[in-house]
């Protein structure tokens, strides 16, 4: 019974996605998609898989991270880089796309292995402050960073793009604080939705596993897990590899959705993080269809009330304060416990009396 109800209630979240992108290739056939929508389409995957695979370190494992967005800007300069790099060697572009997915994740994945092994020691603020500070090192590095590429081979520098030293048949890959230009935008919502499926099975199908049980209760209880003989590290580390490289997922979405990719403040830094984080809270924790439905409710309504120039801020944080006190307040809990407990019995009732 069990294993059916929990069949029953992955298969309804991942018909929520198919059903959302059924509604848009609708809207998008009878000509009902305005730009702005059209413009939100990609952003919107990349927001919902970044905010599931937080979910999993945050909800699941009980840790709180506030380097998410570092993760994000390893996988979509890596990703960005092996597709600049490989423009001659495969002319496809899909095929070099579908390659820096797999090594985008694979290298945010070795670099959540990297600064899991020392950082999940620590607890609560320790964590949450050393996690920061790698997705700021990291940001930062990459805008100091020259790269370049010529015949004979790759040339690295911290100065300028003079400083590399390349030969006449040299191009300059990452430039700095400018990033990386002239990526191919081979991100479209069918790929993202792709994605986002691929992430929901991944993270469902681990939560509801072995594994997934065993990182829960560390997540309740550590000393009573690590007695009956759970690893403590072994599925803290594998957690927190995990979402790492969903991040680096998202991140190479997000670095092919654009023609131009810098490692700003607002694309990688302490907002961003901050940003998802609030997105996973605002959802509940541990709540995976609440995160994917709190990340598009909160990257659509800025938007959607850009027309509101004076207002559309203050709506936007009385939402987050609404839903904050809807998901979170003991007495809003009870409130919808006890609404849910009259439709049951309503509905009981009616089938008797049928």
């Amino acid at each position: 019974m069990k294993k059916n109800k929990v069949l029953i209630q992955n298969s309804i979240t991942y018909a929520i996605v198919i059903a959302c992108w059924i509604l848009v290739q609708i809207l998008g056939a009878t000509g009902h998609m305005t730009s702005l929508l059209k413009g939100l389409l990609v952003p919107l995957c990349i927001y919902v898989i970044l905010a599931v695979s937080l979910n999993l370190t945050v909800g699941i494992l009980g840790e709180l991270s506030l380097g998410h967005a570092g993760f994000m800007c390893v996988g979509a300069f890596t990703g960005a880089f092996f597709t600049k790099c490989m423009e001659n060697a495969i002319p496809s572009v899909g095929m070099r796309f579908f390659l820096a997915l797999i090594i985008g994740a694979a290298v945010a994945g070795v670099f959540g292995i990297i600064i899991g092994i020392p950082v999940l020691r620590l607890k609560g603020d320790y964590l949450a402050i050393v996690t920061l500070a790698f997705g700021e090192i990291i940001k930062n590095l990459i805008n100091v960073m020259y790269v370049g590429l010529d015949s004979n081979g790759f040339h690295f520098s911290i100065k300028d793009t003079t400083s590399l030293g390349m030969g006449a048949d040299g191009v300059v890959i990452i430039k700095g604080a400018q990033g990386i230009t002239g990526t191919p935008k081979a991100a479209t919502f069918t790929v993202g939705i792709i994605l986002v499926l691929i992430t929901l099975f991944i993270v469902l199908n681990l939560i509801n596993s072995r594994t997934g049980r065993a990182i829960m209760s560390i997540r309740d209880n550590r000393i009573a897990a690590e007695s009956v003989g759970i690893n403590i590290t072994k599925y803290k580390l594998m957690a927190f590899a995990i979402s790492a490289a969903l991040a680096g997922v998202a991140g190479v979405l997000y670095a092919h959705n654009l023609s131009s990719l810098a490692a700003t403040p607002k694309n990688f830094g302490y907002n961003m993080s901050i940003m998802i984080l609030v997105f996973v809270v605002l959802g509940g924790l541990g709540n995976i269809r609440g995160s994917m439905i709190a990340a598009i409710i909160l990257t659509m309504l800025p938007e959607l009330l850009r027309g509101l120039n004076d207002y559309r801020m203050l709506i936007y944080a009385v939402v987050l304060i609404v839903m904050m006190i809807f998901n979170s307040s003991p007495k809003a809990i009870e409130m919808r416990s006890v609404f849910l407990d009259r439709i049951k019995k309503n509905k009981k009732s009616a089938k008797e009396a049928a």
